[in-house]
């Protein structure tokens, strides 16, 4: 059996006739079925010359398991020894391990049922230095597969391309070409068709009218899981299983497709509905009768009559739109065209009246043109809830434009009558506070003997005057209201031992504060004045004032001990600083408070103009 092998193998290096140059290409090998077990075969079987590429659906028709296929080859003169070597291989289906002189070198994944699916992805197999021989190297490929009357698409059978050997760098990109057709575009687009399909079904469901995107979403959504036998190798199903499944499947997608040019055509039939739900029952009925041995025979019928039905569909949907959509006929028409294109070149593959391509027509280009067709559906749908929201919105204009006058009279009396009755009402109660409330305070703060209960008077005046200056409602310049802010805030310091540093603009200031802007303003600077005082042990204070033409700003800082980390140690017991932010919130603006034990507690305050 060696003997036979040696013999054999020089005879196909001196075939080859590639031993002196940089990348080798076996296109001969020696071949022998594999045993039960899959591993190489005892000497009772004489092994044979191959071409390669070896099409089991040729050579094999009826072989289901392992082949193994031996070839020899000399390491390339003129690749250097530090430079790595590897094996390319277009195609190995279904699955495909590798030794080298008798060691192995690379295992795609489970040989036998349920068989990892490598038939669409190339492989590129580096081949370890330290193995080669500079003379007679041997090459051991064990190929397990599937007979072609097993599996329902051609793609799908047996076969070992031609093998290629040489540098790494320069088989890399042949590899990565071949990736990218047949796998990298597969699934890519199959991520667009689900991306697409997805939006389509929400629009079908928030525009029900428009059944033709449920359809169209949901045949887009089915191909791209249809899609996933290229890419997907470890598929948890067996060859005979996902063969039913995917010969199956392509009965309701095409009743999808039927039911989605009747719905864009506006039109419905109850016949053509009825047959293509019963095609959906008998594809997997006849599958199932015809057993596992007719699969590709049984499976190729029913697509030549899919094909003729979607074809006639076309036709049809293409004439329907030419009468009634002239715009949608060459988009729509080109496209399908297209698809047709692909089928009938499908149908010519697997029927052996072509030879297989490199990259896989239907698996590789279909998704892309079913991605022009949903592109052109989200155009025109998106064109047509334009159309209806711009004639929706004339109409809104027109009934806004015959009752905007009554409302704008109404409004703009109802305004100044409330303005007029709100600002007699804060007039009043604001006279009222300073005649009643405001005398009785006086009276407390000059006749009272005690001292506190003359402070806390004091304190209440205080409070009462800003509440009435707030309810008259006239603004205050802002140069006035630094002006007291200062010298009360100075005040209060200076009498509890704090030196305080005021600075203000250098600039005049023009700018004005709204009466409520400047009692909440007022309230904030007074709260943390006093948190100053009663809590941060400080002996400094100061005060920082920014105007820009939209924000005014205050920061107030101490050099204190600043905020304890302890629970019940706060600065704001009476919620103070809470009160704070609370009223800067209301004037739209915002009040920060950054602070750390030890370094004191500044506070920031912004509000706008």
């Amino acid at each position: 059996m060696r003997r036979l092998f040696k013999l054999l193998a020089l005879w196909l290096l001196l075939a080859t006739g590639a031993a002196h140059a940089s990348t080798l290409t076996i296109s001969s090998a020696l071949s022998v079925n594999g045993g039960p077990d899959g591993r190489l075969p005892s000497s009772a079987s004489v092994p044979h010359e191959v071409s390669l590429p070896d099409d089991w659906a040729v050579t094999r028709p009826d072989h289901d398991g392992s082949v193994w296929y031996r070839a020899y080859f000399i390491r390339p003169a003129d690749v250097a020894d530090n430079e790595l070597l590897a094996l390319y291989i277009e195609r190995a289906c279904s699955n495909i391990e590798v030794r080298l002189n008798g060691r192995r070198i690379f295992s795609g994944g489970r040989m036998v049922e349920p068989r990892t699916n490598h038939c669409y992805r190339p492989l590129r197999i580096t081949l370890p230095a330290a193995l080669l021989s500079p003379q007679d190297n041997v090459l051991d490929i064990e190929v397990s597969g599937s007979s072609l009357r097993h599996v329902a698409s051609r793609a799908r059978a047996g076969g070992l391309s031609q093998l290629q050997i040489g540098p790494q760098a320069e088989l890399v990109q042949a590899y990565a070409r071949r990736h990218f057709w047949n796998i990298a575009v597969v699934q890519v687009a199959g991520v667009g068709l689900l991306a697409l399909g997805g939006f389509l079904l929400v629009l079908s469901w928030m525009n029900r009218s428009e059944v033709f995107l449920l359809h169209f979403g949901s045949l887009i959504i089915g191909w791209a899981l249809l899609s996933m036998r290229v890419w997907w190798s470890d598929l948890p199903m067996t060859t005979q299983t996902f063969e039913f499944v995917a010969a199956s499947a392509f009965a309701p997608m095409l009743s999808l497709a039927v039911h989605f040019l009747l719905s864009h055509a506006r039109t419905s039939s109850r016949r053509v509905s009825g047959a293509l739900l019963l095609q959906c029952v008998l594809v997997p009925a006849s599958l199932a009768v015809a057993g596992p041995d007719r699969v590709f025979m049984v499976a190729n019928v029913w697509f030549v009559l899919m094909a003729v039905e979607l074809v006639v569909a076309g036709a049809w949907y293409l004439k329907v739109i030419w009468t009634i959509r002239r715009d949608d006929f060459w988009p729509m028409g080109l496209t399908f065209g297209g698809l047709g294109l692909l089928v009938l070149l499908e149908l010519a593959i697997q029927h052996g009246a072509l030879p297989r391509l490199p990259v896989h027509p239907l698996s590789v280009f279909s998704p892309l043109l079913l991605l022009v067709i949903g592109s052109r559906l989200l155009l025109v749908f998106g064109r047509a809830m334009q159309a209806a929201e711009a004639n929706r919105a004339q109409l809104e204009i027109r009934v806004a434009e015959a009752t905007a006058e009554i409302e704008r009279s109404f409004m703009q009396m109802s305004a100044l009558r409330m303005e007029q009755v709100t600002e007699k009402e804060r007039k009043r109660i604001a006279a009222d506070l300073h005649d009643d409330l405001g005398a009785k305070l006086l009276t407390i703060v000059h006749t009272s003997d005690s001292e506190r209960i003359s402070s806390l008077a004091r304190e209440a005046l205080e409070e009462m005057r800003l509440s009435v200056k707030g309810l008259t409602g006239r603004p205050v310049q802002l140069a006035d209201a630094l002006a007291d802010w200062r010298a009360e805030a100075v005040s209060r310091l200076g009498q509890a031992n704090i030196e305080a540093d005021w600075r203000n603009p250098s600039e005049e200031l023009m700018q004005t504060l709204s009466a409520r802007s400047f009692v909440q303003t007022t309230r904030i600077l007074r709260e943390s004045v006093s948190n100053i005082i009663k809590h941060s042990r400080a002996s400094q204070c100061k005060v920082r004032v920014t105007v820009s033409d939209d924000d005014f700003g205050l920061l107030v800082q101490d050099n204190g001990r600043g905020i304890s980390v302890e629970p019940d140690s706060r600065l704001d017991r009476g919620h103070g600083m809470a009160s704070m932010k609370h009223r800067a919130k209301t004037m739209q603006g915002q009040c920060l408070v950054e602070s750390a034990p030890g370094y004191g507690t500044l506070i920031r305050l912004t509000i706008p103009f």
